[in-house]
Formats: C-alpha cells, structure tokens, sequence
C-alpha cells in the first residue's frame, strides 16, 4: 500500500530540457565527443547550518591555500588519465564557494582550460551565501569565467533564517540578486526551503511571490528533510523545535507549482523551475545519467560504467593527493587512477543497474524517460525491461504516458521515492 502524500526526493550532490542521452552503453569513454559535467567541490563555511549534513567545515580557514592546490593537482591528475575531454559545464559547490578569495576561483577555472577542453558555450555556476555577494567579487567572478550565480536565500522570512542558523539576512538577500543583475550575471538561481519547523503556508506564499517579483531566471525549492545527527534532527526529537508537518509541506509543493507556473516558470525537474531556456544544464547531466567528473573531498563520478568517490576529510585529501602528485610516474589508465589517489569508493554499475538509475533520475524531469531514447541507449524497450513496475504505477496513479514518454504525474512527483525504488529492486 502506498501512502497517500509524501514529499519529492531532495537535493542531490555530487550534492540536469530534452530528453534523456540516446547514448547506447555506459557512460563515455575517454577520446569521445559527449562534453562532461565537472563539479568543483569546495567545502569551507563561515559558519556551518544546523540543518546541513554535507561534507563542509567550519573554521578550517587555514587550509584554503593548500587546499586549492591540492584541487589544482588533482585536476591535472585527471587530465593525463583522461586526456583533453570536452568539458560542458563546471559547478562550484559546497559548503560555501563564495567564501574563498575570488583569486582561488581564478586559478581553478584556469586549470582547467588548461588541462581539459573548456566548452565556448560552457556554463560555469557558483554557489554563493548572499552575505558574500558584492560588487567587486561579482566582477571578478565574471572575469574569471563564471556566467551563472546560484545564490542561498532559503527564505525571506528573518525568523525562519534565524532558526535555519544563516548568517544573512532577508534583504542581504535581496541585495545580493540586485548586485548580481547590476553585474551583468543574466543567470542567477534563488535557492529557497519549505516544510520549515513552525512555517505557515502564508510565510511560504509571501516568500514565493516576492521572491519571483525580483526577477529570477530560475528556482530551486528544497523541502527541508531532517537528516540524522544534524543539530536541527536533534532539536525536533529532543522537542525543542516542532516537528514539520510532511502534509503543510506537500500543500507548500503545490502551491509553488501553481504560482511559479503563474509567473512563466517551466516545471521542469521535482524541485526545479526555470523561465524559458534557462534549466540548469549541468544539473540536467546529472538526470539524464551523463558521465560526470567530481573534485574534492567527497566528491562522486560516473565515469566509463563506474561510480566513485573521494575520501572525505579535506586533511587526508590534501595529503593523499600531493603524494600522488609527487609520485614517480602517475596512471594514465583509467583503472589505476581509481586505485590510487583520493579516491576512497567505487563500484561497477551494470546494465541492469544503470537502467533502474535512468529511471529513477530521468523521471525527475518533467520531460519523463521516452522509450525511443532507452531503447536506443540500452538496446532493449521500457517495456521489456520494467513492464510489470510500470503497469503497477500505472494503475496506482503514480506513472502516465504522453506518446512516447513516460512520466510521473502529479501525484508521482510528491510519491517520487516510492516510484523510484521500484526500478532499483
């Protein structure tokens, strides 16, 4: 028996207007044309959110320096195993990319139009908390290479930044878009939360609609999830703070669906919105299930039908990849590149796995899965492959098919796990 509301899965990190890669097999190999999705993890924080349990710090400020050149290295580690591969988009992420000198995200992008071959049409995004945001940084973000901004307002309303422990506030906020429009940045995302502890769907409606009134060119709403040994996770089960109502928050879900759809947004991914020709093209990589490259501690990549990712702790990883770096000789085979280094994971995906993972991520996107495209990527039809899980979904309300695409429908994108899980079993 299914439950009868939930809410989409979150925010993935690596944590992506077409239809999924036709690409048939796995992941490309090194030599071929398919541009790749990089992610630059960067994972210092002024301060760290008590909601937040992705791999960031706090006051670990002194190893910026030798940080960024162990990412350097491992950059140019990666170009000799793989060569000078096509490069499509670039993503800053964190902890808080912002928060380290301008000149460190300089060199970077320098690094890696030297080692790769940069895309001229690459999309370059940095992650920003607003309190960073100013005019001179902007400058030299743009003149380094970035051309998209996505910036952590979380929520317009002071109590609720409060709670969320930010260190800005809702005009920081505000200003911080301004400062980004008045740089030039025509590509700017406003990261935004609901399902907050003691947040009324009136809160969350004015925070949408004077959000949009700003001018975004693109939307992405999380619903807070809880997750374990967070501090907030402590707070609601000690009951300090009230526990989030998970039926407020579906009805929050449908209300931005309705105005953001009001206001000429696109629906295009669960949590995503986006005007027009302004989707998220390395997010896109990731849910159409195209070969990626992650930097940096806990980094994941998907690359040549593998999975992998870097240790975690910035120290070790510092040292692990300075010894590689200082190393004799350094792989240029892909299997020993896994072997040696930072990297602390890895598994095989097989066919059959890489299938379920198309389904899950691309029936994230509005535009579903088409059975022409995983037909033409897998050499085997939808139907063949997952028949009986789609007619049980079918009948269940949870899937439906427009031509030649199967998608989720309404009711699916707030069920999206249960749907999920049924093509990983």
């Amino acid at each position: 028996m299914l439950p009868t509301k939930a809410m989409p899965q979150q925010k993935m990190r690596s944590t992506i207007k077409s239809s999924p890669s036709v690409q048939k097999g796995n992941p490309i190999a090194p030599g071929e044309q398919e541009p790749l999705a990089l992610y630059i993890h960067i994972p210092f924080c002024e301060t760290k959110c008590p909601y937040c349990d992705f791999n960031t710090y706090a006051g670990i400020e002194q190893l910026i320096p030798t940080y960024i050149d162990a990412l350097i290295q491992e950059v140019g580690l990666w170009s000799v195993t793989l060569g000078p591969v096509p490069i499509g988009t670039i993503f800053f992420g964190g902890g808080t990319p912002s928060y380290v000198p301008p000149e460190h995200i300089g060199r970077l992008l320098s690094t890696v139009r030297s080692a790769f071959t940069l895309a001229a049409n690459a999309e370059i995004t940095l992650e920003s908390n607003p309190g960073d945001v100013t005019m001179e940084r902007l400058a030299r973000w743009r003149a380094a290479g970035v051309n998209r901004i996505s910036i952590g307002v979380q929520s317009l309303d002071d109590e609720l930044l409060r709670l969320l422990g930010r260190r800005h506030t809702s005009q920081d906020a505000v200003d911080a878009f301004g400062y980004a429009q008045a740089a030039g940045f025509d590509d700017v995302n406003l990261d935004l939360m609901y399902g907050l502890p003691d947040q009324s769907i009136d809160q969350w409606r004015r925070t949408l609609q004077d959000t949009i009134a700003l001018g975004p060119r693109h939307l992405s709403l999380y619903c807070l999830t809880l997750e374990e040994g967070t501090p907030l996770e402590a707070w609601v089960r000690d009951g300090s703070v009230p526990t989030p109502d998970p039926d407020l928050a579906a009805d929050m879900y449908e209300l931005a669906e309705e105005i953001a759809g009001r206001s000429g947004f696109e629906h295009y991914e669960i949590s995503n919105w986006a005007l027009p020709g302004h989707a998220c093209r390395h997010n896109l990589s990731y849910w159409r299930n195209q070969s990626y490259l992650g930097v940096g501690p806990g980094a994941h990549s998907y690359l040549q039908g593998h999975r992998f990712a870097n240790l975690s702790s910035p120290r070790e990883y510092i040292k692990r990849v300075s010894l590689r770096a200082a190393g004799a000789s350094t792989p240029k085979d892909f299997p020993s590149a896994l072997r040696d280094g930072p990297v602390d994971m890895m598994e095989r995906v097989d066919a059959r796995l890489e299938m379920g993972e198309t389904m899950m991520l691309g029936l994230r996107l509005t535009d579903g899965v088409t059975g022409d495209g995983f037909n033409a990527r897998f050499g085997q039809t939808l139907m063949d492959v997952f028949g009986a899980a789609i007619q049980e979904l079918e009948e269940f309300g949870l899937l439906q098919w427009n031509g030649d695409r199967l998608l989720l429908t309404p009711r699916g994108r707030l069920l999206g796990n249960e749907v999920f899980q049924r093509f990983l079993t």
